[in-house]
This record gives C-alpha cells, sequence and structure tokens, in this order.
C-alpha cells in the first residue's frame, strides 16, 4: 500500500501564516528602534526557516528572524591559495566591534523590551509568545565573506553568508539567503510543486516520529527540504503519491555523497560539520520512510 493521495494533500498545505507575519514585524520593529545599544551599527533583519521559505506546516510554532550585523564581516579563506591567503591578510584592517559585543547588545535589548522569558539559546536568543506573538528565536550574527579568489580588494571573489559561534566556542557558518533563493527557483521550475511537497515530507516525519518509525531528531526540516532539493524536476510529476514516491525512490538509488544543500554550498552530508547531516541519519531515514510508505 501508500500514503493515499487525500492525505498527502491535507499534508501539503502551508500552516498559519497571519500570526507569523505579525510576530515578524513586531520583533523587527523591536530591533530596529533607535534606542537599541547597537542602533549606531549597520545590520540586516530578515527570515528564515519555515516560515521565510513558506514551508511552514501546521506543527510548527517558532518564528525565525536573523539578525545580522554586517558593519563588519568576518572570513572563510578555506578556498584562498597560501598566496591569495597572504594578499588578503596583508590588505585587511581588524575591526574593533565584535560579534560577543554584538550579541551581548542585542540580548540585552530584546530583554528590556520582551521581559526576563528572553532566554539566551546555545544559537539563538528565544523570545516567548505573548497574545497574538508566536515564540520566535532570533539569531545574532555577522556578515561571513567565504574566500573564493582574493589579490587585492579590487579583484576579490566571495559568497556573502552569516557567521556566529556557540557558548563552547565552535563558529557556524551558513547561507541562508542562498538557502531560500534556491529553493525559490526550485518551486519555479517544477511548476510550484517543491514547497507543497517539503510540507509533506515534514507532516509524514512527524506522523513517522509519533508512530515511532523514527526519533525525534533523526531527519530535521532543513535538511529534509536539502534532500528533495536534489531530486530532479522530472520527478515532480502530477500526483503527489507518485511525486514523494519517485523522490524518495531517486534519493535511494542515488550517489548520496553528491548531494547539496539547498544553498549548494555545502555537501548535504557529513561526519562532522555542525550544519550538515550525518549520512548513517540520512540511511536510517530513508529505511523507516519507506517502511512508513509500505505499511500505511
Amino acid at each position: 500500500m501508500s500514503i493515499p493521495e487525500a492525505q498527502l494533500e491535507t499534508w501539503a498545505k502551508q500552516g498559519s501564516i497571519t500570526q507569523s507575519k505579525t510576530t515578524y514585524e513586531t520583533v523587527r520593529n523591536v530591533l530596529r528602534e533607535s534606542g537599541a545599544p547597537y542602533s549606531s551599527r549597520s545590520f540586516d533583519i530578515f527570515l528564515q526557516g519555515s516560515y521565510g521559505n513558506d514551508t511552514n506546516i501546521y506543527a510548527d510554532s517558532d518564528v525565525d528572524v536573523v539578525m545580522m550585523l554586517d558593519s563588519i564581516f568576518y572570513t572563510d579563506l578555506d578556498y584562498l591559495s597560501e598566496a591569495e591567503k597572504t594578499a588578503y591578510n596583508a590588505a585587511r584592517s581588524p575591526a574593533s566591534y565584535t560579534f560577543d559585543q554584538f550579541k551581548k547588545e542585542v540580548v540585552q535589548h530584546l530583554t528590556n523590551r520582551f521581559g526576563s522569558g528572553v532566554t539566551p539559546g546555545k544559537k539563538a536568543v528565544f523570545i516567548p509568545g505573548s497574545g497574538n506573538r508566536r515564540d520566535c528565536d532570533v539569531l545574532p550574527c555577522v556578515e561571513l565573506r567565504r574566500y573564493t579568489r582574493f589579490n587585492s580588494f579590487a579583484d576579490q571573489n566571495f559568497h556573502t553568508g552569516i557567521c556566529f559561534w556557540t557558548p563552547e566556542g565552535t563558529r557556524i557558518i551558513n547561507f541562508p539567503k542562498q538557502h531560500s533563493a534556491n529553493a525559490t527557483t526550485k518551486h519555479q521550475n517544477t511548476n510550484q510543486w517543491f514547497k507543497p511537497v517539503v510540507r509533506i515530507l515534514k507532516n509524514m516525519r512527524n506522523s513517522m516520529i509519533d508512530k515511532g518509525y523514527i526519533k525525534t531528531g533523526v531527519a530535521p526540516s532543513y535538511f529534509l527540504e536539502g534532500m528533495l532539493y536534489n531530486v530532479p524536476n522530472a520527478k515532480f510529476s502530477t500526483s503527489y503519491n507518485s511525486t514523494v514516491a519517485d523522490a524518495l525512490n531517486w534519493i535511494i538509488n542515488c550517489d548520496r555523497t553528491k548531494l547539496v544543500c539547498a544553498n549548494e554550498l555545502y555537501y548535504l552530508c557529513h561526519p562532522t560539520s555542525p550544519v550538515t547531516w550525518r549520512a548513517e541519519q540520512l540511511q536510517t531515514y530513508l529505511d523507516a520512510a519507506r517502511k512508513f510508505w509500505q505499511e500505511w
């Protein structure tokens, strides 16, 4: 057997957007206040995650807001030659303001405005919901430049992303704007099938957890979206049933070492990277998904 089309159609529907929009606008307006201790700095505020990418389902709750300082930037020079690294280090001028200072000031301002329930976590700052405002995670971060060429500031090339540090000192680098733009392009190139199918996989994953097929944390939404991003456009067809089956079969049989994240700047699976899936977790998910599909 397989999951009926009617069930997949229900799972494909987008969750509430009105409250998430109100939450984002409220938090963004607070972050932009002229009285904030960082207000003289240049920064960018934008949504990421399911609400930012229109892949939210009814079970999604938190609104994910990025608060990126862009008056300074950090770098990833791993893709430069030694000569290019030398040229960059000779040309750079260190900034006096740091990520730690920025994060401290963001937490201070959010606490002043939303109260003692504001809680700094390992990555983001949690703001509890109130009234029509949903729970919200604000990620203080700094512009990151992944350089692919540097001869001088007049002759350079880089990918712009974000970076931040966990309390343990691990630097996290990611590229949420590229992820969002590529997902939208994929959605357009699949005749608007991509995002509804992402929502199906997220709801299906939740049902798999509820029924004991997988444990919580095995298949995060970000990685499910990245996995589906790799599926050829031609596999998105005339029904949700055939699309999900064809997509999962394609992933099961493909060379998974070549799968990329939706930002196309990381491979989807890596044994140690903090922003990628573990290959064994992907295998666990696929084995369980096939079993779940067949036993429905």
